[in-house]
């Protein structure tokens, strides 16, 4: 049987230059790359705001899913990196109102910064089709 690889873009200019995708979909496996709290215009949401940066991260990782031909029901697991892991709960307070019924695997984890110093959190997301 063959494994159809599908890659799915942000359109961001710098997914060819480095070599990633926003989302890959191999078989059942969608995997979301590291999503950051980017806004239409290329600016940082919610500043200083740890929950709604991590709903932008969700809502672009949403999106991402839905292109590869998954949904949020799909996901098994997440990754929630924050630069400061006191602040874990506005972050899973974000991730609760979208995976309350969901429930998937998830590690939160502290880094000590992301490419641009306003973002407080990245998310990652792993699904699997049925």
């Amino acid at each position: 049987m063959e494994r159809i690889r599908q890659a799915v873009s942000s359109g961001s200019p710098l997914e060819p230059q480095i070599g990633f995708s926003r989302a890959v979909r191999k078989g059942a496996h969608v995997a979301v790359a590291g999503t950051a709290p980017i806004g239409d215009d290329g600016t940082t949401v919610g500043q200083g705001d740890v929950h709604a940066q991590t709903v932008r991260c969700l809502d672009i990782a949403e999106v991402a899913l839905e292109a590869a031909g998954a949904s949020l029901e799909d996901v098994v697991r997440t990754r929630i990196m924050l630069t400061d892991v006191t602040r874990w709960r506005e972050a899973a307070r974000a991730h609760g109102e979208r995976f309350a019924s969901v429930r998937p695997a998830c590690t939160f984890v502290e880094v000590s910064r992301f490419i641009d110093p306003d973002w407080l959190v990245e998310v990652e997301v792993d699904a699997i089709l049925d």
